[in-house]
């Protein structure tokens, strides 16, 4: 049976649709299927694919202790959660309650490129600034702390002699589309067997 996956997007959803795309693709080899997606903002593209797709499109309150989101997932029946461009900090009633079992994908290696407020634009920019040959994309498991916890995996990227936050940003994110789908794929074959608990 496929883990009942939740993600959880603040803007476009990209990397949920990459995710949608691949189990499609899997079919019934799939290890994880999306059954919610949620919210801080009502106005988040996200909702908009998740509801094209026919699955549970939810706001929630992120500004409260995370009952209102911990009640979506309990509705849910949710395995495992999957932050893909969510870019609130979870209570961490949440984070106990999914200990090892939400992931998160940064655009940049961590811990260098991570942190409050590195998201997005700000992390290639910050790349770039520092004149490094090598960014990437990380994968890992979510904690208490922005951009913490073990990692699962990274997908280096090679800084081209030019590059612009734009063309950088580009880059990544398609390499952010191939590796995400596979890691929740991963993680969750082998969350459904709890091969994290003592991680």
């Amino acid at each position: 049976m496929p883990a009942r996956v939740a993600v959880l997007v603040s803007g476009g959803g990209t990397n949920l649709q990459a995710i949608l795309d691949f189990n499609s693709e899997r079919g019934s080899l799939a290890a994880s299927e999306v059954v919610l997606v949620a919210s801080n903002r009502s106005s988040a593209g996200g909702l908009d694919r998740a509801r094209a797709a026919d699955i549970a499109a939810e706001v929630f309150d992120s500004t409260d202790d995370g009952s209102s989101l911990m009640a979506l997932l309990t509705s849910c029946n949710v395995s495992l959660v999957v932050l893909a461009g969510y870019l609130k900090r979870l209570p961490a009633s949440v984070v106990k309650a999914y200990h090892r079992r939400i992931i998160n994908i940064h655009p940049g290696l961590l811990p260098e490129f991570g942190g409050a407020g590195m998201y997005g634009s700000r992390v290639h920019a910050a790349v770039l600034e520092a004149g490094v040959t090598t960014t990437g994309v990380t994968a890992h498991f979510v904690d208490d702390e922005f951009d913490h916890g073990p990692r699962i995996a990274e997908w280096r990227v090679p800084v081209q002699p030019g590059d612009t936050v734009e063309s950088l940003a580009a880059r990544v994110l398609a390499v952010e589309h191939l590796m995400y789908p596979r890691i929740v794929d991963l993680v969750a074959s082998l969350n459904e067997r709890d091969f994290f608990a003592d991680f």
